[in-house]
């Protein structure tokens, strides 16, 4: 596995919690146009929350779906928002799988 992105927020950065939103679409957005793409994006604790319909990414996440992004939410995260009835894109996994993936990956980026 080349690149990964692990996205542990639904927001950018702390601080103003509009402008984080605000920040984490612009960067998604960017992320989806990208000729590049990394190999696989990895949600965990609010990150999970990218993945729901009220949060307004879904067309973002949906289109780095579709471009052969592989999205894994942990499973963990997913149940303690109640969001697995909820999730439309993207594959639960849970926390093995994703140190493996880690550990494995020759880049990972934090968001």
């Amino acid at each position: 596995m080349k690149n990964i992105i692990v996205i542990n927020s639904d927001k950018m950065g702390s601080g103003d919690d509009d402008l984080g939103h605000k920040l984490m679409g612009a960067f998604l957005k960017k992320l989806w146009a990208r000729r590049e793409s990394p190999e696989l994006v990895i949600l965990y604790n609010s990150g999970v929350r990218l993945l729901s319909k009220e949060n307004g990414y879904m067309d973002v996440m949906h289109g780095l779906d579709e471009k052969g992004v592989e999205i894994i939410a942990c499973g963990t995260c997913i149940d303690a928002y109640d969001m697995r009835a909820s999730m439309t894109t993207g594959r639960i996994s849970n926390m093995e799988e994703i140190v493996d993936i880690m550990m494995k990956a020759k880049k990972v980026i934090t968001i």
